[in-house]
């Protein structure tokens, strides 16, 4: 049986498309590394709606939410911090870089999530989901 897919709301969608034509280039640059299944197989969507919030890069198969800080963080220690909180409470692990982070070695960013989406660099396989799939 298919899942079932829940209608976005037209103004979240907007704000999706918005937020995309908006990027930053640290965002598009870790974009470019992330799109079309290029980080080991996982598909990333990107400004994805999790509740009240958009984020940045979200792996559904991972339970991973990918953010990216920059001036726009600074003084929002606490917004951050309840954001997190929410987005921990629904269930998936949030990871954070640096703007900075991305311009200096968007390679090694890349490595480090596919570290956490539970890669091992080893066996250069992700580890088997629930009911055998990959």
């Amino acid at each position: 049986m298919r899942e079932k897919r829940h209608r976005i709301p037209p103004k979240k969608t907007e704000r999706a498309k918005q937020l995309r034509s908006d990027s930053t280039f640290p965002e598009r640059l870790l974009w470019s590394r992330l799109r079309g299944k290029r980080l080991v197989g996982l598909k990333f969507r990107r400004q994805h709606a999790v509740g009240p919030y958009f984020v940045d890069f979200y792996c559904a198969v991972a339970q991973l939410v990918i953010e990216l800080d920059g001036r726009t963080h600074d003084g929002r220690a606490a917004y951050d911090r309840q954001r997190t909180e929410f987005l921990e409470r629904e269930g998936l692990r949030v990871v954070r870089y640096s703007n900075d982070d991305v311009l200096e070695d968007v390679d090694a960013v890349a490595e480090d999530i596919a570290r956490h989406a539970g890669w091992s660099a080893d066996e250069k396989t992700l580890p088997k989901r629930e009911g055998g799939k990959k």
